[in-house]
């Protein structure tokens, strides 16, 4: 994805927690191939990101996008969600 600020990362993920205030827990799941046994196994990264509407609930799957430090651990910003979570 680019735009006038650049190259950003972009990764798909799913909420895991939206109890934060404008923040939201997003778990990343990557497929990495085993060295010795060439297996694939699930490997998962856990992002904070910013929320600004705060309208992202458990389990929806958002696109997040790299942006400036909004904290400590904050480095991602929600881009749109891709789909909502079935109640």
């Amino acid at each position: 994805m680019s735009d006038e600020r650049g190259n950003r990362r972009s990764l798909v993920g799913t909420v895991v927690s939206d109890r934060m205030d404008k923040t939201v827990v997003v778990r990343v799941e990557r497929l990495v191939q085993d060295p010795r046994y060439k297996k694939y196994v699930r490997r998962y990264s856990r992002f904070l990101a910013h929320d600004e509407q705060n309208g992202c609930g458990v389990g929806d799957r958002v696109r997040i996008v790299e942006h400036r430090p909004i904290s400590k651990r904050k480095r991602w910003k929600v881009q749109e969600t891709v789909e909502k979570a079935r109640i």
